[in-house]
């Protein structure tokens, strides 16, 4: 049916030329006017809201509540923990200049020289500094301790290559920020988080992950330590997925945020901060996608059940219009998102082609002949296998069949992850078998010499080492020194 769409570029020929079609062609995002920035759509708008909504609950049911902070951070708070601002500052947009005016042939506007700030202002790029120059005037006693606070926001990074979703200048996220007493409450937050990030990865997304924490190169600017989860795209290339930081004292020292503690002695504060973005998805949609379109899992489809009439005479439409009103009520009763698409200003094999390019899970089609014999055609979209099925009962079973969809599309994509993951410990063997994607679990001696060199002559990365995984003795395959440890290594986006 989706020949009747415009051609969407297979994924063998080309993977990233798929991607940025299907992203337009589905209607989730498009380019803006403004460099480095995208449009999201109101389609892909609405997966967003429903990762939203799910996350921000299970933000809540940890202790985190939400509040709001600036968007523009005076410049000076970026200066105050040196190492974050050296992570960041090439990335920066600076507001110079508060006012316009109009120009000298009043066809136009020009910044007005007068109107210059007496300190630049930055387009938060992330909110540690305005943060946690707040929380110093929250914070006085242990019994002020912890604060549990996330904010749902945009960030301005310059990107220089950009792609929807996956890399823009600006971009939708949640950060949270955690402020704790102990070194031990901070660092169970911050793992804490990484867990939350993970499950939702798994049983939302249906997106498996691999846990670890960074490398001291590929850690978050001013973090002691970072924590990722790392999921694995068709094409075998990494994507960090979302991170939770353990920032120690770094960022309490910085803007002296003290407290008294139990023993009424001054300490800084232990520090937090974990992030998810729009990047999942890219994640979605790089994870399970076909060669037709989208495939969503039922957890985050805004619309999991499209109902399609087969055209007859008006008489027929009516029983069939008749027919399919309780079975859209029973569907929305069981918390399933349904349209009943009788538009006739499309033919249904358009609608059959839109729907999957869309991803919707399920598409139910029902014809008079259908109504006669007192059943329905019943589509999955992760398989595009079809079934006819007795009108009788089709809304629970409707309901069965989407929590089949769910397990299934996990199921296939840990397959994929899993035959894709590799030991390897010899660097020529690693450099070819890198290039056609893969993770790969190779001895690393734990100096970033050796880490630089891979990066150097393979684009790979060390995405992490891996919790789980045990860590037998081994020998670096570049450098041949004793290793420290066994890490996850892959090309990513």
């Amino acid at each position: 049916m989706a020949k009747e769409l415009d051609f969407l570029t297979k994924r063998s020929v080309d993977y990233s030329k798929w991607y940025n079609e299907l992203v337009v062609k589905a209607d989730l995002a498009e380019q803006s006017d403004v460099r480095g920035c995208m449009v999201i759509k109101p389609y892909g708008y609405a997966i967003w809201e429903k990762m939203q909504r799910i996350l921000d609950d299970m933000f809540k049911a940890t202790g985190v509540q939400n509040a709001y902070f600036p968007l523009l951070i005076p410049k000076s708070f970026l200066s105050k923990e040196a190492e974050h601002v050296e992570g960041f500052a090439k990335e920066c947009a600076v507001v110079t200049h508060y006012r316009l005016k109009t120009n000298e042939t009043h066809d136009g506007v020009v910044v007005d020289p007068a109107a210059k700030l007496e300190e630049e202002l930055i387009i938060r790029p992330t909110s540690e500094t305005i943060i946690w120059n707040t929380y110093k005037n929250w914070i006085h006693s242990y019994r002020d301790l912890p604060v549990l606070c996330n904010q749902w926001c945009n960030v301005m990074r310059w990107e220089m290559r950009t792609r929807l979703f996956l890399r823009t200048s600006e971009f939708l996220w949640q950060e949270g920020h955690t402020a704790h007493a102990t070194r031990e409450e901070a660092e169970a937050r911050a793992q804490q988080m990484l867990k939350v990030y993970a499950d939702f990865a798994e049983h939302y997304m249906a997106v498996p992950v691999v846990q670890g924490v960074k490398s001291e190169t590929e850690r978050f600017a001013g973090a002691l330590d970072t924590y990722t989860i790392e999921a694995m795209m068709q094409d075998g290339k990494a994507l960090q997925s979302g991170t939770s930081h353990f920032l120690g004292q770094n960022f309490g020292k910085a803007f002296d945020v003290q407290f008294l503690n139990k023993e009424n002695k001054p300490e800084y504060a232990w520090a937090t901060s974990w992030g998810v973005s729009t990047r999942l998805m890219g994640a979605l949609i790089m994870t399970h996608s076909d060669d037709n379109g989208l495939v969503l899992p039922p957890a985050l489809a805004p619309l999991q059940v499209v109902i399609i009439p087969i055209g007859g005479k008006p008489a027929q439409m009516a029983a069939v219009d008749a027919a399919v009103a309780p079975i859209v009520e029973k569907l929305q009763a069981l918390g399933i998102t349904v349209k009943y698409d009788n538009s006739d200003n499309k033919r249904p094999g358009f609608k059959f082609a839109d729907y999957e390019l869309k991803g919707i899970p399920v598409r139910l089609v029902l014809g008079a002949r259908d109504l006669e014999n007192g059943t329905v055609e019943v589509m999955r979209r992760d398989t595009l296998e079809k079934e006819v099925r007795p009108l009788e009962g089709i809304a629970e079973y409707v309901k069965t069949l989407l929590d089949e969809i769910q397990e299934n599309i996990y199921r296939k994509a840990v397959t994929f992850r899993d035959e894709h993951i590799y030991e390897c410990d010899n660097y020529e063997e690693f450099k070819e078998r890198v290039k056609g994607g893969g993770f790969f679990l190779c001895h690393w001696d734990g100096t970033a010499e050796t880490e630089a060199k891979i990066k150097e002559d393979t684009q790979a990365t060390i995405r992490c080492v891996p919790f789980g995984v045990e860590q037998t003795p081994g020998v670096d395959m570049v450098s041949g020194k004793p290793a420290t440890c066994r890490v996850l290594i892959a090309r990513s986006y």
